[in-house]
């Protein structure tokens, strides 16, 4: 359960009682509000004595003394304070969240003497802290007994305190809207497989119409009628039936063609019949977070009304080694016509997302698609966990997608498509096998989804180290990052989305 944070803003606010937070730049003298909470200059004595100067989320953490309308101070370091951006701001809030330490009611004072303070800004703080309190222990019956918070399960109640409070607040509500969609992604990929089966995974997505959305859910039968050869031939191994989730979001004009996200959604991945080894499959119930991020996407266009029309498709499936799995060797049709020989049932997700990017390019004609799949380990043995591989047929949305990675921070890295990573996965048998082997194989698989988009501008982002497992940071202490929600709500609000 995530810590419950009730997040206010207000041009002033008495110091009484609780936690104030304050911010402090390393070129200013005095940190934002200590007039206001420290007119004895405790704060001025404790810095010196603490060597404390303001460097990057560094804390200075005062008990007040007696007397004191406070509990507690903590001065919150914003390094040099030049051209903070987005992701410094964030850090900070997370910062902020890390150093609550059992207080109910906190004052965060966001005016930094000689730093303009943006309401933007003083939503990525907010949102900052939000992400950094989420915690996923839903299953834990006992609690640790020296964390005050868990066990007494409480809201604290937090207020911002700015001059642009009014515009703040405005600009807060988006924000939400991004915590609540990160979230979701983030509950999605922690749930174990036993419990979130590609039914309770549609089901999930199901609920976004309360926001406006409309959700249509495809069953085995539907799919088969489509002719979706390759996304059901990983499914038949498996007593739970596959899904296609598809989603509309329609904010823009009815002339303006939308854009598609797709997301890999296999719930829990065995390898099938070319099963993967014990140790650490129990990580493979976070094998859909593609699918995840999509439905957490979709969550926030939707929640903060954005001004575009949007597709989302989730491939729902559970791959498994039942007597009735799909061999190697074994060639399926997709719903393209073109065959597969299934070299690997291990290299399974491309044949989830070859349906859905025929499928969703079929139906839609959209103006751009990108998938989202936590595809290859290989793309962690080239980039590690820090950045994404990005593969696509368009430099233009290639460049939108780089920059917004670095303005989010979740990171991408272009790799290289090309004819001759072709000849790694032509088959004997059929139009193409499933994969090439060990070699580029990050690649392979990106250049067999290619197959599948005709002209359309694409572009697969493969998540594999960052959607589960990546490192934690200031605003994720979750194994379930969320990955690719912020980075692609960012490039619609930045490339996308009418004025």
């Amino acid at each position: 359960m995530s810590l419950k944070l009730s997040i206010a803003f207000a041009k002033s606010h008495a110091a009484t009682g609780g936690l104030a937070i304050l911010l402090k730049t390393s070129g200013a003298d005095q940190p934002a509000g200590v007039s206001e909470v420290d007119p004895a200059g405790i704060y001025a004595r404790a810095a010196k004595v603490g060597k404390f100067t303001g460097k990057a989320l560094s804390t200075l953490d005062i008990v007040a003394p007696h007397g004191s309308p406070l509990d507690r101070i903590v001065v919150l370091g914003l390094g040099k304070g030049e051209a903070l951006e987005t992701h410094d701001w964030l850090k900070a809030g997370g910062a902020a969240t890390a150093a609550l330490k059992g207080a109910e009611t906190v004052a965060v004072y966001l005016d930094v003497p000689g730093l303009e303070v943006s309401p933007k800004a003083a939503a990525d703080l907010a949102l900052g802290m939000l992400l950094r309190a989420y915690k996923f222990d839903t299953y834990k019956t006992k609690k640790k007994a020296d964390d005050e918070d868990e066990k007494a399960d409480k809201t604290i109640k937090i207020t911002i305190v700015t001059a642009n409070a009014t515009a703040a607040k405005k600009a807060f509500a988006e924000a939400q809207a991004i915590a609540d969609g990160v979230i979701l992604a983030r509950n999605l990929v922690n749930e174990p497989a036993n419990v979130l089966g590609p039914l309770e995974f549609a089901a999930k997505a199901k609920e976004l119409e309360k926001l406006g959305v409309e959700v249509e859910i495809l069953t085995e039968k539907e799919m088969k009628k489509l002719g979706m050869g390759a996304l059901l031939g990983v499914a038949q191994g498996s007593v739970r039936p596959p899904r296609l989730v598809v989603m509309q979001w329609k904010g823009g004009k009815s002339k303006d063609k939308p854009v598609a996200f797709i997301g890999k959604g296999v719930v829990f991945d065995t390898g099938g019949i070319s099963i993967k080894p014990a140790g650490g499959m129990e990580d493979m119930k976070g094998d859909m977070g593609g699918a995840a991020a999509v439905a957490g996407l979709m969550h926030v266009l939707a929640a903060r009304k954005a001004k575009l029309n949007a597709i989302g498709i989730l491939g729902l499936v559970e791959n498994m080694p039942d007597g009735n799995a799909q061999r190697p060797g074994d060639i399926v049709t997709s719903m393209s016509g073109q065959t597969i020989e299934v070299i690997n049932t291990d290299a399974e997700g491309r044949l989830v997302l070859c349906d859905a990017l025929w499928y969703c390019n079929d139906r839609f004609q959209p103006a751009f698609m990108i998938n989202l799949a936590t595809l290859t380990g290989a793309i962690g043995v080239a980039l590690g966990n820090l950045h994404a591989g990005l593969f696509s047929n368009d430099d233009d949305l290639s460049e939108k997608l780089l920059s917004a990675g670095l303005t989010t921070n979740e990171r991408l890295w272009r790799m290289p498509l090309g004819k001759d990573y072709d000849k790694l996965i032509d088959s004997k048998f059929a139009d193409m096998k499933n994969t090439g082997g060990r070699q580029a194989g990050s690649i392979t698989a990106a250049q067999f989804l290619k197959r599948f988009v005709k002209d359309t501008p694409w572009a697969h982002l493969d998540i594999a180290g960052t959607a589960m497992g990546s490192p934690n940071d200031e605003i994720n202490q979750s194994w379930g990052s969320g990955y690719g929600v912020r980075l692609l709500d960012e490039l619609v609000r930045a490339y996308y989305e009418a004025e």
